[in-house]
């Protein structure tokens, strides 16, 4: 939970980013580029998450003035990047499908072991990315970021009977896939 204090200097330099303080605004991006990016990382890989994190900030920017404030600046915040995490997604699948990469864990005390937790985590990564955009959202959310139904529906636009039919429905869809390419 933010301090009162903590809120006051946040409102004050969404006001000042607003009237078009650039110093203002920079100070907003410093305090949330990582949660940015970590999120775009977590919706569209290590190949695209640096793009959508740039442009969702530059998107931030351009439409600080309509800013109404119904939501937090975190909120809406998440919810541009979201978006622009969903429009790169799609524009990636009309020209190149973009590649994952294989990410090396420590798996263990063995060598076995290791390979077993690398290989689960590949086809994990792989199964998450054919999932559909709205079903990859829920999962990284809820499973990933660990946020609550109200939150992930109130991100999304969505009831909360919603996300939870979708997580359900994702996490059926994961579970199949993930049988599928058993081997």
């Amino acid at each position: 939970m933010k301090s009162d204090q903590v809120k006051r200097e946040e409102q004050e330099l969404v006001e000042r980013a607003q009237r078009g303080d650039r110093d203002a605004f920079g100070e907003l991006v410093w305090r949330y580029q990582d949660t940015v990016y970590t999120l775009a990382m977590r919706l569209v890989g290590p190949n695209l998450a640096a793009d959508v994190a740039q442009e969702a900030l530059i998107r931030a920017w351009r439409a600080m003035p309509g800013f109404r404030g119904d939501a937090s600046f975190t909120t809406w915040l998440h919810r541009i990047t979201v978006n622009t995490a969903w429009t790169h997604r799609k524009r990636a699948a009309r020209h190149i499908a973009a590649e994952l990469e294989d990410t090396l864990v420590d798996g263990g005390p063995t060598p076995e072991h290791a390979g077993e937790v690398a290989d689960l985590r590949s086809r994990l990564v792989a199964a998450i990315a054919r999932l559909s955009p709205g079903q990859r959202a829920v999962v990284v959310l809820r499973d990933v970021s660990g946020w609550s139904h109200a939150e992930i529906a109130r991100e999304l636009g969505i009831t909360q009977t919603t996300a939870k039919v979708r997580l359900h429905r994702a996490r059926t869809r994961l579970r199949a896939l993930l049988e599928e390419d058993a081997p």
